[in-house]
């Protein structure tokens, strides 16, 4: 059975889990403790020496990085989310390099300094925490203005760049980033939000952090 090793927290890892569930991929989830420093422990460098997650093992195959990861599993379904048509895929791929670079960086960035920092103990950046900001002011209007023409990111169709957006923008309540400036990100997240591939992972991103703050 396919092997998923992730934590609750990591969006990319998220990213991975959402894509086997919209498949229908039977898997196993194995959760790792990045508090804990279990990603950096012999048992798991075994399984992916750059002790990092997500990471898959797939009845032995072993595969690292979240976009490599869910276009594997959507290309071994020969599924629509990832065409096989060599232009429709390259927008696919487009779009999915633009969220991961310029959306997802910037995310990492405010989610740590906001959110991990404090809770490790350590100094913010606050350069880090002004860039991210900036990068998201900058690169949430290019998605805005794309779903203001297309019904999704990619187009008309519904693709992997879509839930590669929704997993990068999960945190953004929790990193308390302000999204009213683009409505029509909102309506397009909320809808996907309620669909079942997401709901089996999470009812919303801040569950598994608010559970630790009760702890």
């Amino acid at each position: 059975m396919l092997k998923i090793y992730g934590a609750d927290l990591s969006s990319p890892a998220n990213k991975v889990r959402f894509v086997a569930n919209f498949l229908g991929q039977d898997h196993e989830y194995k959760r790792i403790s990045l508090r804990d420093g279990e990603h950096r422990k012999p048992k798991f460098l075994a399984i992916n020496p750059i002790g990092k997650i997500p990471v898959i093992d797939d009845n032995g195959f072993v595969l690292f990085e979240s976009d490599a990861i869910i276009k594997y599993l959507a290309s071994k379904q020969k599924s629509p989310i990832y065409p096989s048509e060599l232009k429709a895929r390259a927008i696919v791929d487009q779009w999915m390099d633009f969220v991961t670079i310029h959306i997802g960086g910037a995310m990492s960035k405010v989610l740590y300094n906001r959110v991990f920092a404090p809770v490790i103990k350590v100094e913010v950046d606050e350069r880090s925490l002004k860039d991210g900001l900036s990068f998201l002011d900058r690169f949430l209007p290019v998605i805005e203005n794309n779903l203001k023409k297309n019904k999704n990111l990619a187009g008309s169709e519904f693709s992997l760049a879509d839930i590669s957006l929704l997993a990068n923008l999960d945190s953004a309540e929790t990193a308390g980033i302000d999204l009213s400036k683009y409505p029509t990100i909102i309506k397009w997240r909320n809808e996907l939000k309620q669909k079942d591939f997401y709901q089996k992972v999470h009812k919303e991103y801040g569950e598994s952090l608010k559970q630790m703050a009760k702890a």
